[in-house]
């Protein structure tokens, strides 16, 4: 399938009756033809991986096409400069998550964009240094426990960000790196309560949400099961 069919693939998939409901989950109506991802993976998957239609896709601006085209680019021919411009057009949270967590977090860049972004002020940008560490925390087998520890300075250091977008993907991030193994739970668990210790409502809201999930029995039992 070239560009023009696929966006008239997508308009005729649109439901704009989801749009209103998206939007009540903070998803941005704006440009959005109410497609589900549930619907949009299995078009990915008969299209398949197509770089240059990828890169035509993002640039629509449509909502539906920028999350195709998360799903149809190939992460090994995705650049530094692709990312950075991606990371400036993100509007929404789920294409944000999306962009992060299926296709840079499998990509060479993404523990450098982890660095970089978390120090950026805009909100969704800062908000994908954090979605990487979540998809990087499921997704990077090979990485060793000590490059997920040497996270915990910025999870700390960002805790105290009240926006709504970054907080929950900090908290997201320090979850998903205790839910790794048995050794990263316990220092994930061990920096929740370093958080707690902040003077901000944000940070304790983190704390306590990581601390609550990670030492529960069904996550505690999960690990455990990894191990055995």
């Amino acid at each position: 399938m070239n560009y023009n069919d696929v966006i008239n693939q997508l308009k005729s998939m649109s439901e704009p009756k989801n749009v209103e409901g998206m939007a009540r989950y903070g998803i941005n109506p704006k440009n959005n033809l109410g497609i589900s991802i549930y619907k949009l993976r299995p078009l990915a998957k008969k299209i398949g991986k197509n770089h240059n239609l990828s890169l035509k896709l993002w640039n629509s601006g449509i909502h539906d096409a920028r999350l195709l085209a998360v799903f149809v680019e190939n992460p090994s021919q995705v650049t530094e400069k692709q990312m950075d411009s991606w990371a400036k057009d993100f509007d929404s949270w789920d294409v944000c998550d999306q962009a992060c967590t299926s296709l840079f977090d499998l990509t060479p860049h993404a523990w450098k964009k982890v660095y970089e972004w978390a120090n950026r002020d805009e909100e969704f940008v800062k908000r994908a240094a954090f979605s990487i560490i979540a998809g990087l925390a499921v997704h990077d087998k090979k990485a060793a426990d000590i490059k997920f520890e040497e996270l915990f300075i910025i999870i700390k250091r960002e805790a105290t960000d009240g926006r709504n977008y970054v907080k929950k993907a900090v908290n997201w991030a320090l979850r998903n790196i205790g839910k790794r193994n048995l050794g990263l739970n316990k220092k994930a668990i061990n920096t929740a309560k370093e958080i707690k210790k902040i003077d901000s409502k944000s940070a304790k809201w983190i704390a306590n949400d990581v601390i609550r999930e990670l030492t529960s029995s069904k996550i505690q039992e999960r690990i455990k099961n990894k191990i055995n």
